[in-house]
């Protein structure tokens, strides 16, 4: 068995047991627990030591282990007091979670790691960088929420006002940019970056997942332009190239027109007939944002500019060609 199986299975048996503490007012006997808690060994000798080290365990995370002292050493009993364990529910989604674990990674909190330990499974989440933990914290997901390699140090570099360079690909290929972080945000499941790109001076907004190779840090305060107390919103996929921005009018039927404002929320849009709507859109990234407009089929049309009109009318006859072909 690897480490990180170990470090899983010990979790989940210690998750098991502070449920079955958890669950009883009476307490209940350690010859119970061996039994009805899973993980634990049959064995009574291995059981006690494992069940020792649990609680110990548990008890440095600050969870209250009370014992029900009984008339004989076997009817000693073990409970927690929920009202004295459980924070009330702050109501944290896991994406916010997620959110906190990662400021967490990032800021230091209190006076060590453990410190960071207790107060993420206080909130109901689980550290997932813990594996070296003094407390034996296991490895855990807070959420399905997609990280990357690029969002730590870029986190570092909002905070301490850093500036940083990487290497950044678009349809025009893979090109350094020298940028000063002001926000990172997570939409529609990316995460993407809002900085003063110095080459290009003004604000452009970056997806993590196109950026290559390691983030560099310049020093703490090394940003000389301040973030704008409204920054230009976010961009879809379609608006990442280097070539200046084509508002293009597009069409989409009532059928879709709602799915469409949702995708398009940043957009400015008008009603047309029939309860269709027409959207337009900057567009710097042509390919990408002509695939969009198919994936509605005959419910989206492209309306202007003309040439992109006839591109997008040559492009799906070249398709139909080969479709016969």
């Amino acid at each position: 068995m690897t480490p990180t199986d170990k470090s899983a299975e010990k979790f989940e048996r210690q998750m098991n047991l502070l449920a079955a503490l958890s669950d009883t007012t009476q307490g209940i006997r350690a010859a119970d627990i061996q039994q009805r808690v899973p993980g634990y060994n049959p064995d009574h000798d291995s059981f006690r030591r494992t069940f020792e080290r649990d609680k110990k365990d548990l008890l440095a995370l600050g969870v209250p282990i009370e014992v029900v002292v009984g008339a004989t050493a076997d009817l000693t009993a073990y409970r927690v007091d929920k009202s004295k364990y459980e924070l009330p529910d702050p109501g944290l989604e896991s994406d916010e979670l997620a959110a906190l674990h990662l400021a967490l990674e990032t800021v230091a909190v209190g006076s060590s790691q453990a410190d960071m330990a207790r107060a993420m499974w206080r909130l109901g989440g689980v550290v997932d960088s813990v594996t070296n933990d003094p407390l034996g914290v296991p490895a855990g997901e807070l959420t399905e929420i997609p990280s990357d390699p690029a969002l730590v140090p870029l986190f570092r570099a909002v905070t301490e006002r850093r500036s940083a360079t990487f290497e950044y690909e678009t349809t025009a290929g893979v090109s350094e940019r020298n940028v000063e972080p002001w926000h990172l945000d997570f939409q529609r499941g990316r995460w993407t970056l809002a900085a003063f790109d110095s080459s290009r001076e003004e604000q452009r907004n970056f997806r993590l997942d196109r950026i290559r190779g390691e983030v560099a840090l310049a020093d703490a305060g090394s940003q000389t332009h301040p973030a704008p107390s409204t920054l230009v919103e976010q961009s879809d996929p379609w608006e990442f190239g280097d070539g200046d921005p084509v508002m293009v009018g597009v069409l989409f039927d009532a059928e879709v027109a709602s799915f469409a404002s949702d995708s398009l929320s940043s957009c400015l849009s008008e009603e047309a007939p029939g309860g269709s709507r027409i959207f337009q859109v900057p567009v710097t990234n042509w390919p990408a944002f002509r695939s969009f407009v198919l994936s509605f089929l005959d419910h989206a049309e492209v309306l202007s500019p003309a040439d992109y009109r006839t591109s997008m009318s040559e492009w799906l006859t070249a398709i139909a060609g080969e479709s016969n072909g």
